[in-house]
């Protein structure tokens, strides 16, 4: 079988190219040789190399920027996901797409099944919900939340980068979701693929935290390997006290259980991979 990995240079797509099943052999396509905004150049690429499946990583992901940029969002986290999946249908292919918990508005005190009603608050989640709208039937949608790897882009490495910097943080504490190590969730996504039954799922690692919480376990293990060597005091804040041009949802936290049921697997604790992806960290330095 072969796969197309779209985004392959990003967190997730790089944690997928990195444990490609046995019997698959994948192709990854990162941004600069794949315009996403240009749907006749995201039909030729699936024309050209015919996959089995298109594993979509990539995104429009600067969630406070996609206030400004909501044309380029849409293009990426919609548009672009319109074009892979009608491009699938001539070619045969299935396509598996990453959305994200930032489609539902967090009103609700329990966590979030796949089939619950979405209500995005953000231009980011509006686009990302419009790309779960135009991913075809036999789509696999996989939503996850607060994705972060070792050497990209994301709130673990901005927080090691401020706490090599500063004496003080202070650190939203009344958001609630699930970290998610992008490793654990490129398994998730193979094993959806192989499997094949199309339909929405969730994934995330084990366990629920703040903003805040995050950060204090980052500091925690970052100073039990030597990875961090300065005190650093966190204080938590509200989010009315950290104001950004993007609305958050206050509680996001998926219920993955579908999945895990289909699965027949319990992805670790969220601290359990954080300490795995910190000392990935370190040994990149």
């Amino acid at each position: 079988m072969k796969a197309l990995v779209i985004g392959a240079s990003g967190q997730v797509g790089s944690a997928l190219l990195g444990q490609v099943p046995s019997g698959i052999t994948a192709t990854g396509l990162s941004r600069d040789a794949l315009d996403l905004t240009d749907e006749t150049a995201i039909a030729e690429a699936i024309f050209d190399h015919r996959p089995d499946f298109v594993l979509n990583a990539a995104a429009y992901t600067a969630v406070d920027k996609a206030e400004s940029e909501p044309e380029l969002a849409q293009a990426i986290n919609g548009d672009a996901v319109g074009a892979m999946a009608m491009a699938l249908l001539e070619t045969g292919g299935r396509l598996v797409h990453i959305s994200t918990d930032f489609v539902f508005d967090g009103e609700q005190s329990t966590p979030y099944a796949p089939d619950d009603q979405r209500n995005p608050l953000s231009a980011y989640g509006e686009t990302k919900a419009a790309g779960e709208d135009v991913a075809g039937d036999d789509a696999i949608i996989c939503r996850t939340s607060w994705v972060y790897a070792a050497g990209g882009a994301n709130f673990v490495r901005t927080m090691l980068r401020l706490m090599g910097e500063r004496d003080e943080l202070s650190v939203v504490a009344d958001q609630i979701g699930a970290p998610t190590w992008a490793s654990g969730l490129a398994r998730t996504l193979w094993a959806l693929a192989l499997e094949g039954q199309p339909g929405t799922y969730h994934h995330r690692d084990a366990g629920a935290a703040s903003w805040y919480d995050l950060a204090v376990a980052i500091y925690e293990e970052g100073r039990a390997i030597g990875l961090l060597s300065r005190d650093v005091a966190i204080s938590p804040i509200a989010t009315e006290d950290y104001p950004t041009p993007a609305h958050r949802p206050a509680y996001s936290l998926l219920d993955d259980s579908e999945t895990r049921a289909l699965l027949g697997d319990r992805p670790p604790h969220w601290r359990v991979n954080l300490r795995k992806m910190l000392q990935e960290e370190q040994r990149l330095g």
